[in-house]
């Protein structure tokens, strides 16, 4: 599936350190924090109606995407 109009994606990022997680709107001045995924995601949806506010151009998709960096150490 490819990006259209309808749709936006949130880059989601876990805090290693503090725990949680962190999204922001690629493309948009939309970002949002939450503790457990689930609550990321309702924050997500949450900014979004925040941010579009009634317009009819709101995107109809969300799409998170976890991103995930593996440290290793020798």
């Amino acid at each position: 599936m490819t990006s259209t109009a309808t749709e936006i994606v949130f880059e989601v990022s876990e805090d290693e350190k503090d725990g949680g997680y962190s999204a922001s709107a690629i493309g948009y001045g939309i970002h949002t924090q939450g503790e457990t995924i689930e609550e990321i995601r309702e924050n997500v949806r949450e900014a979004l109606e925040c941010y579009f506010d009634g317009e009819a151009a709101r995107p109809e998709v969300i799409r998170l995407h976890f991103s995930h960096d593996e440290v290793l150490v020798l």
